[in-house]
């Protein structure tokens, strides 16, 4: 009894073990014969859930795309590249700076031959491909595949071969539609209902709140006094007075959520997706803010096509329900040009983070509400506006919006300039437009500055003093951010940190950890491929296990191993939001010795004494594949990132090893174990 029990668990335990692994792409091989001569090779693979894979078309500075290497023969000949199905799924990584593009769920391969040989024949070759969850990600691993195809019906000619080499060629290079196409909605999170509708609720309120801002700009606030002069010397009914004024507010509504169905149904979330992440519609954007605030500069004045209003205006001295359905009109057209850069920014910046085709609907309709609610309280009780007068004031809220579209216009640039890796806005270029400009704002508020159509000002009063105290204190919160200042406030404004030129605390950091490590390696000579290879920013180790282990022994320090990877997202979060916790960051660099192992980096080619042959037999001549076997024979482990405390022998120091998790606190526990235990 006891002998079995034993089998069971050691069984159990073996399980448990090779569990670790992780495999949740699985694929499955066809051939289609297309004609006499041709067949098409088809690779289909199924995800596990809340997996994806990359495609072959992503950005070179993005993640590992999938690729495929036939093994050349004199049976067939390829024909153009490996297609691809269902259209990938586009999205903006602000880790990587570019576009990615990925698949989950199910994908197919397709990749067209030739067949030469009438004899049937195989076709043979490998693949690879990095899959990443919310959590880690697997690094790339050759995988053999072998489709068994028949043999031609028709002879080949040399002619033809040579015709198919050409063509072939062209071919190649072609992007298929699927990947210059706009990219589809990312699939719905069917088990978090409740958080969809939060979000939903959320960009309602946001377009609400911008809706009822816009009362107070220059091209809609004059059109409250002809609004409630409309309903003043209106009917004396005040039972048919309400009536009108409510279908006036209904009106509005109505207009700014047709504008949001035609956006919603007739472009779809593919247009919405373009217009938030492309380019292209981000240079638009920023080129109409600039228009807008040169205007509001009183530089040319921008205006509807006055026919559009006198026929509005002829139709609402008509009377019935048509009077307040064309004032609303009216008053819709004439506020155009202050309202337009507005809801153009909460559309963009609402379409960014979604692609649902309700998220447009709800902008407009939310944009709508909030625009008509002030117009239509007021058409409800029009006496509390008898005695609201304009005036000079008018202009310098004009002039202030100036100010504001110019700055935040930037951010359409900065966008545009990040999809296409311009270089134009780094982070302290962008900063410094951004102090001077609100600089120049606060001047403007003390009187110092002046614009057309501003009146001469004796003295400034109480609300203007403390709208240029709070100005001129944001411009000294941005001036730390020249020198690297994180400047969290406006993290989601201002470019990555990644970007800027000069970081003082780098700098420091890298100075001060630079001579300490090197003064410390002297007597261990240079370390290993740091020509290629990098740690974090204030991080320093090594990137080959000897060198680290022989240093280990002499300061008798415990070794922290990161296995990581070039392309790994996950990776980046874990050291942008837990590495860079100040108590992590003392104690890696204090009181390890770390080591970054690359499984990824198949560029670095091995001396062959350093070549290591796996268990299937094959020899693994690049530094990420020796890294990656070495991950998996002796931690059962293929994801990354992947966090293992040894000591110089070896010996692993703590109980378990550490995964992705951006739970600072745990990651500073599975420190202090490995420290304790050394």
């Amino acid at each position: 009894m006891k002998k079995i029990l034993s089998f069971f668990l050691v069984l159990s335990l073996t399980l448990a073990s090779f569990a670790q692994l992780q495999d949740p792409v699985k694929w499955t091989y066809s051939v289609k014969d297309l004609n006499e001569t041709e067949s098409e090779l088809i690779f289909t693979g199924t995800l596990d859930n809340g997996w994806h894979i990359y495609s072959q078309f992503t950005d070179d500075n993005g993640p590992l795309g999938i690729s495929f290497q036939f093994n050349s023969s004199n049976d067939y000949k390829l024909i153009g590249k490996v297609s691809e199905t269902p259209k990938p799924h586009e999205e903006f990584d602000q880790d990587f700076l570019c576009t990615v593009r990925s698949f989950s769920d199910k994908v197919t391969f397709r990749q067209k031959v030739k067949r030469i040989n009438t004899k049937d024949f195989k076709v043979s070759g490998t693949f690879s491909y990095q899959a990443c969850n919310n959590g880690s990600c697997i690094a790339p691993e050759d995988r053999d595949f072998s489709f068994s195809v028949k043999g031609a019906e028709a002879a080949v000619t040399e002619e033809d071969i040579e015709a198919l080499e050409k063509d072939s060629a062209a071919l190649a290079e072609v992007v298929p539609d699927s990947v210059k196409t706009a990219a589809v909605a990312p699939a719905e999170d069917t088990n978090a209902p409740e958080k969809k509708e939060k979000s939903l609720l959320v960009i309602f309120l946001l377009a609400l709140v911008g809706g009822i801002a816009t009362m107070f700009t220059p091209c809609v606030f004059p059109m409250i006094p002809m609004t409630v002069n409309f309903f003043m010397n209106g009917t004396d009914n005040k039972r048919e007075s309400r009536r009108q004024a409510l279908f006036f507010g209904f009106s509005i509504v109505f207009l700014f959520a047709v504008m949001g169905a035609i956006l919603a149904l007739c472009f779809g979330p593919e247009a919405l997706y373009f217009i938030g992440t492309h380019w292209i519609p981000n240079l638009i954007f920023f080129i109409i803010f600039i228009v807008f605030s040169l205007s509001f500069f009183g530089l040319f004045e921008i205006k509807m096509p006055e026919k559009w209003i006198n026929k509005s205006d002829e139709q609402a001295d008509k009377g019935g329900f048509l009077a307040p359905f064309f004032i609303a009109l009216t008053t819709v057209l004439v506020s155009f040009s202050c309202t337009g850069p507005i809801l153009g920014a909460a559309l963009v910046t609402l379409t960014t983070s979604s692609t649902d085709r309700m998220v447009s609907l709800l902008t407009m309709l939310g944009f709508g509400i909030g625009f008509a609610l002030p117009f239509t309280l007021l058409a409800l009780f029009p006496s509390v506006l008898k005695n609201m007068k304009s005036g000079g004031w008018l202009n310098t809220v004009k002039v202030v919006f100036a100010f504001l579209e110019l700055a935040f216009g930037l951010k359409f640039l900065q966008m545009a300039d990040q999809y296409c890796n311009w270089g134009i806005l780094d982070r302290e270029v962008y900063l410094a437009l951004w102090i001077v400009i609100f600089a120049m704002l606060g001047f403007y508020l003390l009187g110092k500055l002046k614009f057309k159509g501003d009146e001469d000002l004796e003295h400034i009063g109480v609300v203007r003093l403390f709208l240029s105290i709070g100005v001129f204190a944001f411009v000294v919160y941005m001036i730390p951010g020249l020198w690297g200042a994180p400047l969290k406030g406006i993290a989601g404004f201002v470019p990555q940190m990644e970007t800027q030129d000069f970081n003082i605390e780098r700098s420091i950091e890298e100075h001060a950890c630079t001579v300490a490590y090197n003064a410390a390696i002297d007597d261990l000579g240079p370390r290993k491929y740091t020509d290629k290879l990098h740690m974090p920013t204030g991080f320093h180790g090594f990137f080959d296990l000897e060198e680290a282990k022989a240093y280990a022994k002499k300061t008798n320090k415990p070794i922290f191993i990161d296995f990581t990877g070039k392309t790994c997202a996950n990776c980046r979060e874990m050291e942008h939001y837990v590495w860079a916790d100040k108590e992590v960051k003392e104690i890696l660099t204090t009181k390890f010795v770390m080591c970054g192992l690359y499984v990824d980096e198949n560029t670095i080619d091995l001396p062959e004494n350093e070549w290591v042959t796996d268990d299937k037999g094959r020899v693994l001549k690049t530094l990420g594949k020796r890294n990656l076997y070495y991950e998996k024979s002796m931690f059962n482990m293929n994801a990354q990132p992947y966090y293992v405390i040894i000591n110089a022998d070896g010996k692993v120091l703590t109980k378990e090893n550490h995964k992705y998790d951006r739970d600072v606190q745990k990651f500073i526990d599975f420190l202090n174990e490995g420290l304790s235990n050394m």
